[in-house]
């Protein structure tokens, strides 16, 4: 099989965005007087969407839909002034994203993140790099892992979406990429544990990011 191009999830992949992520929905808990978790907890929290992940961290008897609504709110306030205090790309992106650019390999983004947060997230901190599409959640369009945006994808590049490689760190991402007809390999290094990955359906675990460019 001949790879033509690359979608990556963002957070957990290319970001590592997990203490921002909880430094602002912990800000956002304690607002409304509700406990906050460790920041470990987050990996398993995100990756869904921000409805999900609110439903997660709310205490069970209180996730009914004001409160819900409420704490949406309130951390995409709080994420909105501390988005980018300590996000950064993980070590090994720079050099894989620069050797995928140096192929002239298009480069999307996929992301559960909203896209005004996505789009942010990917002009200031991987500026160096030209991605094909970036696309996080919209209205109307479902979230991963219904796998519509990854194939609007693949069809705006005109792409046969046997021919991407895509590149995720949760069962989420890989459920996506399977759904979608894409070639899944789970990030190591991500939010998630290997194992998940593989029991859902990688059909390779990258332990780096630069080894993806010998799959090329």
């Amino acid at each position: 099989m001949k790879f033509r191009a690359v979608l990556f999830d963002l957070d957990g992949t290319l970001l590592d965005t997990l203490a921002d992520l909880a430094d602002s929905m912990n800000a956002a808990l304690a607002s409304m007087d509700f406990p906050v978790h460790p920041i470990d907890a987050y990996r398993f929290f995100v990756g869904d969407g921000m409805d999900k992940l609110v439903q997660r961290v709310l205490p069970a008897a209180m996730r009914d839909d004001v409160t819900s609504t409420r704490l949406k709110t309130a951390m995409e306030e709080e994420y909105g002034r501390r988005w980018n205090a300590k996000s950064q790309p993980y070590a090994g992106v720079p050099e894989m994203l620069s050797g995928l650019q140096q192929r002239g390999v298009p480069m999307v983004v996929l992301s559960n993140k909203p896209e005004p947060f996505t789009l942010k997230a990917v002009a200031e901190l991987l500026p160096q790099w030209d991605f094909a599409i970036v696309r996080g959640a919209r209205p109307n369009v479902p979230t991963k892992p219904d796998p519509t945006a990854a194939i609007e994808i693949a069809a705006q590049l005109g792409i046969d979406p046997a021919h991407f490689l895509y590149l995720g760190d949760t069962n989420t991402d890989m459920q996506t990429a399977q759904g979608a007809g894409m070639y899944a390999l789970g990030a190591a290094w991500g939010f998630r544990p290997g194992e998940e990955l593989v029991q859902s359906g990688a059909r390779r675990l990258l332990q780096k990011p630069g080894e993806l460019l010998d799959l090329l």
